[in-house]
């Protein structure tokens, strides 16, 4: 097998196929999911509070955008900058928190996905491919299993290392510190708000964009030969800290940025831009510093012009 080209850690033959799998229900990944989802409902209207609601924005603020966000996604899965190990470590468990798997599980969720959609087709799980229904009955509460599958090999760095190691095992766990914690400073309420309520709305606002972003919405470039293209989800871009510009990362995967274009909201660009003034990250790669991909072409009734992209000074907002 031999690494496929533009997802390095998807190694492939010539009897890998993207398109013939079976989806099945995933009793782990089912109850996680509908338990939260009970007790949001259930417990968030029968311990409302105003100081619960301001532990539930500030807690998914925080770990959609340093962990979600800029952890797993910016950080662990494409290197778009460097930062410090332990800034590192700290990122990345804040995306654990979010609720949707440990750092392997989430490396192997999006290289799987993207390895697929840019092939010429791939299975509807895939590519957001069914209704809106039932694509959320499979995302939410099914796995794929694909009859001929490829291989993930993670960096020795990564699969050595024994702190990403114990956060795989433990992914679901991690999630008991910091209910203990809520629950000592605020009670039942705030463990419910900041917990399950928190989850639910994480999970089921990540699959929700997803849907969207492969499915309908602006796009300025086109990808030659991809079973699925990208597209920016306007009205999302400042809640999910900048993710929901999905054409823009189809085109330009590697970038820190995202929203790469005049208003744009990129909360974790903004971030980025504070840490690289700090010193605390470096390195931040731009579409500028991508390799030329022959395969991207701009779509032509597109007028749009991009940002100055490079980061700016402290307390600008690009």
């Amino acid at each position: 097998m031999k690494p496929s080209r533009g997802t390095p850690r998807i190694l492939e033959d010539e009897h890998t196929s993207a398109e013939l799998g079976e989806v099945r229900w995933s009793p782990i990944k089912s109850l996680w999911y509908l338990t939260h989802l009970a007790i949001a409902l259930i417990g968030g209207c029968l311990s409302f509070s105003w100081s619960a609601l301001a532990i539930f924005i500030g807690f998914t603020g925080i770990s959609l955008c340093l962990g979600h966000s800029l952890g797993m996604h910016r950080r662990l899965i494409h290197g778009s900058y460097q930062c410090h190990r332990w800034t590192e470590y700290c990122f990345v468990h804040l995306g654990v928190l979010v609720g949707m798997a440990g750092p392997f599980g989430m490396i192997h969720q999006h290289d799987l996905r993207d390895w697929a959609q840019r092939k010429s087709n791939c299975h509807p799980y895939l590519r957001h491919g069914n209704s809106m229904l039932k694509d959320g009955w499979w995302q939410l509460n099914c796995e794929l299993r694909l009859k001929n599958p490829p291989l993930l090999k993670l960096e020795d760095k990564l699969v050595n290392d024994p702190l990403y190691q114990w956060m795989e095992r433990t992914w679901m766990w991690q999630q008991l510190p910091w209910a203990l914690l809520l629950f000592y400073c605020g009670g039942l309420a705030w463990v419910v708000w900041g917990i399950s309520a928190r989850i639910t709305i994480s999970v089921t606002g990540h699959w929700l964009i997803g849907y969207f972003a492969h499915n309908q919405g602006q796009r300025d470039w086109h990808v030659k030969g991809a079973a699925v293209q990208g597209h920016n989800v306007r009205f999302f871009g400042f809640i999910s800290m900048g993710e929901a510009w999905h054409n823009n990362h189809h085109a330009f995967p590697g970038s820190a940025m995202l929203g790469i274009y005049s208003g744009q909201s990129d909360p974790g660009w903004w971030v980025l831009n504070a840490m690289n003034n700090l010193g605390l990250a470096w390195g931040l790669k731009l579409p500028r510093d991508l390799p030329y991909r022959p395969e991207l072409v701009p779509i032509e009734h597109s007028t749009r012009y991009m940002k100055d992209l490079k980061p700016c000074p402290f307390l600008s907002l690009i």
